[in-house]
């Protein structure tokens, strides 16, 4: 039944969006974070603290939820862990906003999330392309994976997953920078966490574009930023485009030229299938789970 929660989710998300940011959980988890953006006195261990109690928070309230739901009715509870993934993921406005930056009427530094007024227009498109490879594995492969491990054990486990995970993503994209008092434990947790999430994603860009040795060809530059996990969707997305993505004075992915405007326009289309392929390999993984699982009780039940 997990399952039917994913196809909800990706229904809204399609239907919707997402929610405004007065009305959505997430942007009130930022602005809760941001309250906690202050010196401490121990602020690394202050930090694991904030970490800690923000993560257990948001699991333990859309995994309660969604239990308190399943004892009313299975179905309820689905729909409810469905609804959490919802609030969870990002496709249609990441790629929205990605579209409108590009033709110039959208805000492009809520895109890419630092100042952009000195960017000339090939560095903006570069902006741009990078921002939607790095969010395709935050915004969306990495909630699905929390999802898919919760949904193992059951729907409220799925909905606690995908809210830890979208906390720690949340603590990282509010404070997890060098210069805040509580940035070190957030970005580690970050980089923890979406280790997998990230290779997942570039995978999924290098198949969406029928290109699979993009990945590996992606693997001279993608350690050039100082995240562990941002290069692999970034230049593997170059790779497949054939071009340089850069922040300047930060790294240079890829090889070749900065990305022309029809260069970023297949660039969010290929985020696109990614994101789609994503989805469908999530819930059909999601659907064969419990089949895996029964079949594994009943061979261990036969040798015992």
């Amino acid at each position: 039944m997990a399952a039917t929660a994913v196809v909800l989710a990706v229904a809204l998300d399609t239907l919707f969006g997402e929610p405004p940011d007065r009305l959505h959980p997430v942007a009130w988890l930022g602005r809760a974070i941001e309250t906690l953006d202050r010196d401490w006195p121990a602020p690394r261990f202050a930090g694991v603290g904030v970490v800690a109690v923000i993560v257990a928070l948001a699991a333990g309230l859309a995994g309660g939820v969604t239990a308190v739901a399943e004892t009313i009715a299975a179905p309820l509870g689905v729909a409810v862990a469905g609804v959490v993934l919802w609030l969870s993921m990002s496709r249609r406005r990441l790629l929205a906003v990605a579209r409108e930056c590009l033709d110039r009427s959208g805000d492009l530094a809520a895109l890419v999330g630092r100042s952009t007024d000195d960017l000339d227009p090939a560095r903006r498109r570069s902006a741009i392309a990078e921002s939607v490879a790095e969010n395709l594995a935050d915004g969306l492969v990495a909630p699905l994976a929390g999802f898919l491990l919760g949904s193992v054990h059951s729907p409220a486990a799925a909905a606690a997953g995908t809210a830890a995970v979208t906390a720690i993503d949340a603590l990282d994209a509010t404070i997890g920078y060098p210069d805040r008092p509580l940035g070190w434990a957030s970005a580690r947790t970050d980089d923890v966490v979406a280790f997998v999430p990230a290779r997942l994603a570039a995978l999924a860009i290098a198949l969406a574009a029928v290109d699979p040795g993009a990945v590996w060809r992606a693997r001279s530059t993608a350690r050039r930023p100082a995240s562990p996990n941002a290069g692999w969707p970034m230049a593997t997305l170059a790779a497949v485009l054939g071009v340089t993505v850069e922040k300047p004075g930060a790294y240079r992915v890829g090889s070749g030229s900065l990305p022309t405007t029809r260069e970023v326009e297949s660039a969010i289309t290929v985020v696109d299938r990614a994101a789609w392929l994503a989805i469908l390999v999530t819930a059909l993984l999601v659907a064969l789970a419990p089949l895996a699982l029964q079949r594994g009780s009943h061979v261990l039940g036969g040798v015992g």
